[in-house]
């Protein structure tokens, strides 16, 4: 009987599919890496690309923060200027081979896969986390990363009062009866089941913790007693093979060449025992036909679509973003120009917030700011055109950083 979802059975599918998909971009190219913006594209679902990203960014700030000596003063002002402008090159570098990718992209998918179920669980996890403190101008920082339910969870982190210290069990006892009431704001489940369906079957009775044992083998039924004949007696029957034992909720794709779909093979049905004949035994029946494996979702191999862009694109410097620490677009008294000032945390802000995650239109868009002569017609492009064209509500805190930025260039 289905009682309710299976973390353990998430996790199997975040495994397998991320394997697949790995040995589709990397299948052909071993030694191949990642850059930002192949990232943000790996796969056609969002919100695990945004999960790849925020688990890349708490690593890199991980590290950053072991940076430490008994010997020198690292909270010294040009010290964190210094460091904040070395982690805005390293961003331009970015790196990943398929060891450091792969378990990312399985825990991403694992993710995606509770915040559809299970809500109260993404906020738990993703907003509260370990900040600073538990306001709600802290908390709104995670939604960046969010893109499934994402309205559920900024709607109720408007309804906090600013400023105001709260209590990480009241949050999630709270949240979870806005979830309650906000039954519209909740993606459908089978929505999100039918984007990873089309890259590796999955079926929503697959998640749960337990299910009717309907695919089990039938349990071989004793044979009635045969009464005790003068010889000769009736030949026992051939030994049958074993049943073939069924395959678990997510079977592993067969290993195929590169860039060909993955087809999952069904297993084969069992055999019903032949039944005894006397005296001659009757020609071996014919076994049953094997069904041919349905071929996989068509579609163009993903490392067709994932090609990184040339080294003049954006990069992950260009979209992450975490306002952990002062950064250097808050610290410089002047800047020369917007594109070099922006840090890595506002870059990731800008893109996410304001050019719904384009990065080129991000990129274009800084462009054309710093060819202009001066912070008046900036700040009307940016209010006016830019604020039109991206239809721009409730974008305040974003759009007030950049015409920060932008007095600061031109105004010193």
């Amino acid at each position: 009987m289905k009682t309710q979802y299976s973390h353990a059975k998430r996790e199997q599918y975040g495994r397998l599919l991320a394997a697949l998909l790995c040995d589709q971009y990397f299948g052909a190219r071993p030694t191949a890496t990642l850059d930002g913006p192949a990232v943000l594209r790996f796969t056609p679902v969002r919100q695990v690309n945004l999960f790849v990203v925020q688990q890349l960014l708490n690593k890199w700030t991980a590290e950053m923060a072991q940076l430490r000596s008994p010997y020198f003063d690292f909270e010294d002002a040009d010290v964190r200027q210094a460091l904040t402008q070395f982690m805005n090159v390293l961003s331009r570098r970015i790196k990943i081979s398929r060891p450091a990718f792969e378990p990312l992209l399985a825990e991403a998918i694992t993710d995606t896969l509770t915040g559809c179920l299970d809500p109260t669980e993404t906020f738990a996890r993703k907003l509260l986390g370990e900040p600073a403190s538990y306001a709600p101008e802290n908390l709104r920082e995670g939604l960046r990363y969010l893109d499934t339910n994402k309205s559920l969870f900024e709607d109720f982190l408007n309804t906090l009062p600013a400023g105001k210290e709260q209590d990480r069990d009241y949050l999630i006892s709270s949240f979870r009866m806005h979830q309650e009431s906000n039954p519209e704001q909740v993606q459908p489940i089978l929505a999100v089941v039918e984007q990873f369906n089309v890259l590796l079957p999955l079926m929503e009775a697959e998640l749960y913790e337990t299910e009717e044992n309907s695919a089990s083998p039938k349990q071989a039924q004793p044979e009635p007693a045969v009464p005790t004949a003068p010889k000769p007696s009736v030949p026992a029957p051939a030994p049958q093979p074993e049943p073939t034992p069924a395959p678990p909720a997510f079977a592993a794709p067969a290993p195929v060449p590169a860039e060909k779909p993955v087809a999952e093979v069904p297993a084969e049905p069992a055999k019903e025992p032949a039944p005894a004949v006397a005296p001659q035994p009757a020609p071996t029946a014919p076994a049953p036909p094997v069904r041919q494996p349905e071929p996989a979702p068509a579609g163009v191999p993903l490392y067709e679509k994932l090609k990184a862009e040339q080294s003049s694109a954006p990069t992950l410097s260009e979209t992450l973003r975490q306002d952990r620490s002062a950064t250097l677009a808050d610290k410089a008294p002047k800047v020369e120009s917007l594109r070099e000032a922006i840090s890595i945390n506002q870059r990731f802000g800008f893109i996410n917030e304001l050019f719904n995650g384009e990065n080129m239109e991000y990129h274009a868009a800084i462009q054309h700011l710093d060819t202009l002569p001066g912070a008046e017609l900036a700040k009307r492009y940016v209010t006016e055109e830019l604020a039109a064209k991206y239809q721009w509500v409730r974008k305040d805190e974003h759009i007030a950083k950049l015409l920060k930025l932008i007095d600061r260039k031109f105004n010193g």
